[in-house]
């Protein structure tokens, strides 16, 4: 499994060498933004292979003071190995109207609904946890033509896939134990595909910077820095459109 693990690693890497060339030769625009994202994580054990999850996460701009995004997320896990994880689940995103350019066209606060499905391998080296999030998501993503409409009107079917790679790294003992703190650094990379993509297939890079303390193994927190880099499915002015998105995470973790 470590072997399959590195070649996938080394293909992402490869691939998202090559596509920040590509972007690095578009005529583009950003703008950049200072946000915050807060987040709670929960998990309901029902056995040694089943879980529940569920989550909530307030996305602001200027740090806390207007609304990015709200995102609510369910879905029910299954753990084949160890150290493999699946989960089948539904997520709601509520997009509100932010920026110098608002991501729909027309300005709404748009509705998103999604099915998802993600693999979570754990593959730990040393001290180090190394993790690796694989998710499809199909989604339905609320829209309207009409310059003039105030809210969405109808929906259009994209298809994503993401991966993000997290590593985690006690900071007493070879690993991480109640009331102990740590470290971690994780990246995401979103692409779109299929039908509908329109502009561009790049959608997301996330990148975080994190300290934790792991108050037992029913409670985790952790906060740092954290960056968006997003680019609309649509041209402004005839340039590819990016957000610089930087500032502050923090994520609540409980397990019941």
């Amino acid at each position: 499994m470590t072997q399959s693990i590195k070649l996938l690693s080394l293909t992402f890497l490869s691939f998202f060498l090559v596509l920040g060339n590509v972007f690095s030769q578009n005529n583009r625009e950003t703008e950049y933004k200072s946000i915050g994202w807060y987040a709670f994580f929960g998990n309901y054990k029902i056995d040694d292979k089943w879980s529940l999850h569920g989550e909530f996460q307030w996305r602001r701009v200027d740090w806390i003071s207007n609304p990015q995004q709200n995102l609510y997320r369910v879905g029910v896990n299954y753990k084949i190995h160890p150290q493999v994880t699946f989960r089948l689940g539904y997520a709601f995103a509520d997009t509100f109207n932010y920026g110098e350019q608002p991501i729909a066209r027309n300005g709404i606060r748009f509705p998103e609904h999604r099915i998802y499905q993600m693999a979570l391998i754990s593959n730990p080296i040393g001290k180090v946890l190394l993790s690796h999030r694989f998710m499809l998501e199909q989604r339905w993503v609320g829209r309207s033509l009409d310059p003039n409409a105030t809210k969405a009107d109808e929906s259009v079917f994209l298809n994503r896939v993401r991966y993000m790679l997290r590593a985690d790294l006690p900071l007493d003992g070879p690993t991480l134990e109640d009331k102990e703190p740590y470290l971690a650094v994780y990246d995401e990379i979103i692409i779109g595909f299929g039908g509908n993509v329109n502009q561009n297939i790049f959608d997301q890079n996330r990148l975080g910077i994190l300290a934790g303390y792991r108050f037992s193994g029913s409670v985790k927190i952790e906060g740092g820095y954290f960056n968006q880099i997003l680019q609309f499915g649509r041209l402004v002015n005839g340039k590819n459109y990016f957000q610089n998105n930087q500032g502050l995470i923090i994520n609540s973790f409980f397990n019941f």
